[in-house]
């Protein structure tokens, strides 16, 4: 079946699951985020094939570690990573969809790379050109972290210095609930987030580009 759109019942599963995050809720409406999620993210990723191959997070959260001892995401996501490096995100919540495509964490060695291309002046000048003018399309530039000083080996008044201390870079767009959500709308929107990130993530590509580390240092 194509997609239709992500239904209602998909953002309210996850209104009522902040409500109750439990088990019991759960089983008692697992049909619900089968079809009206999973189903309906599943079938927008199909859409959006050329981005893939996709797959879709599984719904547990990993409480091992953690205070918050809630056993569901309170949030839906896929996830595709496409053979020059970038990744492309896509996720639904209560409130809204979020769409998104770059590099969120940085391995070590495309860290590396990545520090390197921004310190240099014609590498580093042309990203930071192409990160202000998607900021100023309303754009938000993101990435899983940043340090709260320079990088060791840089200076703190380097004129890209912001860029210097995230940890990952990637381009994205949070929509709050609209109607739209419901119908094929949504897939060109989603869409026009990916190319509209292009120009960021083709640099990232050609300067930084997939990690060559072995899958055991990847995990650490």
């Amino acid at each position: 079946m194509g997609f239709t759109g992500f239904p209602s019942e998909a953002f309210d599963f996850y209104a009522r699951l902040q409500l109750d995050n439990s088990r019991t809720f759960w089983q008692a409406n697992k049909p619900v985020y089968d079809t009206a999620v999973r189903g309906s993210l599943l079938a927008a990723l199909d859409e959006l094939h050329e981005y893939g191959p996709f797959q879709v997070f599984r719904p547990h959260r990993d409480v091992r570690f953690s205070k918050d001892k809630t056993p569901y995401k309170e949030n839906a996501g896929g996830y595709g990573e496409a053979e020059g490096g970038t990744g492309y995100y896509l996720a639904l919540d209560a409130n809204g969809l979020f769409a998104g495509a770059g590099y969120y964490q940085f391995a070590s060695d495309q860290m590396e790379r990545f520090r390197e291309a921004v310190a240099a002046d014609g590498t580093g000048s042309e990203l930071a050109g192409l990160a202000a003018e998607l900021e100023k399309k309303g754009y938000r530039l993101g990435s899983i972290s940043e340090l709260k000083t320079a990088p060791r080996g840089y200076p703190k008044d380097h004129p890209r210095i912001e860029l210097l201390r995230r940890k990952g870079l990637f381009v994205g767009m949070e929509w709050p609930l609209a109607k739209w959500m419901h119908g094929k709308a949504a897939i060109a929107k989603i869409r026009g987030v990916w190319e509209a990130a292009r120009p960021v993530t083709d640099w990232l590509d050609t300067q930084v580009g997939p990690s060559t580390l072995p899958p055991e240092e990847l995990r650490r």
